[in-house]
């Protein structure tokens, strides 16, 4: 039975996110990804007009697998203050369960990892985000590094909103081998590009 991917829907998030790692674990067939949101299925409203995504489930720390967190859209200068409404919600003691629970692996794409740094969830960790948040997730005691991806062990982290498929593409190539990344990239005529680093 493949691992779950748990995508992790919130008011306002990002849809290339979501969607981008979305498809490209779908179509490696080793992973089952799933939306999830905190108040279980549902509709949840992205902060690109418009367009909203349904979650399937609740959001369940418990479930082997991955976790993963999505930045948000919308008016560059309202973004702060989603991720900051999402990071002091309800969502976070689910994430920081996770983030203890040594059967799931948490990443994030774009401002994901600023959420998780608002939250004090990541201090002293490695981690990447959007190049706007950068300075601010240095401020939160995470270790920011300036890479496409960043492979902290159990939490991984990527860039800006179109590096999602990188991170992807690098999970399914560390976890399930490189045939399994290929694969997915001959099939999306699309080639990894930037620097993963690895602590």
């Amino acid at each position: 039975m493949a691992p779950i991917a748990q995508f992790l829907l919130f008011e306002g998030f990002d849809p290339l996110d979501v969607v981008a790692p979305f498809e490209v674990l779908a179509a490696s067939e080793r992973v089952e990804p799933e939306l999830v949101a905190v108040a279980g299925p549902g509709p949840v409203v992205s902060g690109t007009p418009g367009l909203s995504l349904t979650a399937t489930a609740a959001f369940d720390p418990s479930r082997p697998g991955y976790l993963l967190v999505p930045g948000a859209s919308g008016p560059v200068d309202d973004i702060p203050q989603v991720l900051s409404g999402f990071a002091q919600g309800d969502a976070m003691p689910l994430v920081r369960k996770a983030l203890d629970n040594p059967e799931i692996t948490v990443a994030t794409v774009c401002g994901g990892a600023l959420v998780l740094a608002m939250a004090g969830l990541i201090e002293g960790r490695n981690a990447v985000t959007h190049v706007l948040g950068m300075p601010l997730l240095e401020a939160t005691g995470t270790t920011a590094v300036e890479a496409r991806v960043v492979d902290d062990g159990d939490f991984l982290s990527s860039g800006g909103v179109t590096s999602g498929l990188d991170l992807a593409l690098h999970l399914l190539d560390r976890d399930f081998g490189p045939e399994a990344a290929l694969g997915v990239e001959k099939l999306f005529e699309y080639e990894r590009r930037g620097m993963v680093w690895r602590a």
